[in-house]
């Protein structure tokens, strides 16, 4: 069954236009008594029937609420510095297929991927129609966004989290595995934590220094080194065992 986000808070009756509209009319080919999910922006998901299909608007009704618990009781933003070529893509399809509360790109030292301010906006408008589909497909309740920032910009969010980790593979060389289950440990329903992965040629010891003195800790993700578009994956899927599968 089709399901599509909704930018307005929850109201048992709704009238849809613009894109939902148009992919129910127009790619679908929906009609009255086509059942459909709905997610609010206040994370309300229902199932809706079409009770009217005109030119410019779809009219629905609220049939029964979602039940089932689709997100992860913490909210996960993923930090990544630049990567090169399609890689931010796969970050973002697949982290939100796995639960990832939302995503922010920026400049790291290391990064070669070097994007202009116009060349950013066009790909943070990709990168959130990405989210927007994997999230319809992998039936999520919230919607995560795509925001680029600079790493002075990203350091001083660090105060908007529960918890700061620092995903290094020297940590991970040196055998250190306990911090990310001591921070899952200690996080509570609702709360947020934010994970920050290097580019391709990792953090350098400045970026380390800095992200260290603003709060963050370092985590290892286990004995194996891993790719930077593979290592926010690992991340999310720890969290999925540790929160979902294990209770």
């Amino acid at each position: 069954m089709q399901r599509y986000f909704i930018d307005q808070a929850y109201q048992p009756t709704i009238e849809v236009s613009g894109e939902p509209h148009h992919h129910m009319s127009r790619v679908m080919r929906m009609s009255v008594d086509d059942h459909v999910f709905l997610v609010f922006n206040d994370q309300t998901a229902i199932k809706a029937k079409i009770t009217a299909i005109d030119s410019d608007k779809v009219t629905l009704i609220e049939v029964e609420k979602e039940s089932l618990q689709r997100e992860l009781p913490i909210h996960i933003t993923i930090a990544s510095g630049f990567p090169k070529g399609e890689k931010l893509e796969l970050i973002v399809q697949k982290g939100t297929e796995l639960g990832a509360y939302d995503f922010i790109a920026f400049p790291g030292e290391s990064s070669v991927a070097k994007w202009d301010a116009k060349k950013q906006k066009k790909k943070q408008q990709r990168l959130n129609k990405i989210a927007l589909e994997a999230a319809e497909q992998s039936h999520r309740q919230a919607l995560p966004t795509v925001n680029f920032t600079s790493e002075k910009e990203l350091i001083a969010g660090f105060s908007d989290y529960d918890a700061v980790l620092i995903a290094y593979e020297e940590s991970a060389k040196q055998g250190e595995q306990a911090q990310l289950v001591q921070t899952f440990q200690v996080l509570e329903a609702g709360q947020k934590l934010l994970v920050v992965f290097g580019p391709e040629g990792g953090l350098t010891p400045s970026e380390i220094e800095k992200f260290q003195a603003a709060g963050a800790k370092l985590c290892g993700l286990g004995p194996r080194i891993l790719r930077t578009e593979t290592a926010p994956f690992y991340l999310l899927s720890a969290a999925s065992f540790y929160y979902e599968l294990q209770h």
